[in-house]
């Protein structure tokens, strides 16, 4: 799993405010499914939004922090129904690649 200092919470934070949420999650919780396109996503994108749909049994934290085990991602924060995870690229293709602030 990825630590990220506060700057890099805050930087991050902020880069996330800009875009939508491209994973839900509904009632039927954290599947393998879901596990595997939170992967892929993370691959793509690098900084992504999740958001719990009405009738998920998880709360928010428990749904962020499962996935970020299983993905080995960082969970930058959790608002209400929704929730950021961040895990450096693979990809040596990606256009731009998020730059982390050292402290």
């Amino acid at each position: 799993m990825t630590t990220l200092t506060k700057p890099q919470i805050k930087q991050l934070r902020g880069l996330a405010h800009k875009i939508s949420p491209l994973l839900l999650i509904s009632k039927n919780n954290i599947t393998e499914t879901v596990i595997s396109q939170t992967d892929q996503l993370l691959n793509d994108h690098e900084l992504i939004k999740g958001q719990l749909q009405e009738g998920a049994l998880l709360s928010t934290k428990e749904a962020a922090a499962e996935l970020a085990e299983e993905t080995g991602a960082a969970v930058v924060q959790t608002i209400g129904h929704r929730f950021v995870l961040f895990r450096p690229t693979r990809r040596k293709d990606l256009k731009n690649p998020i730059r982390l602030v050292r402290e």
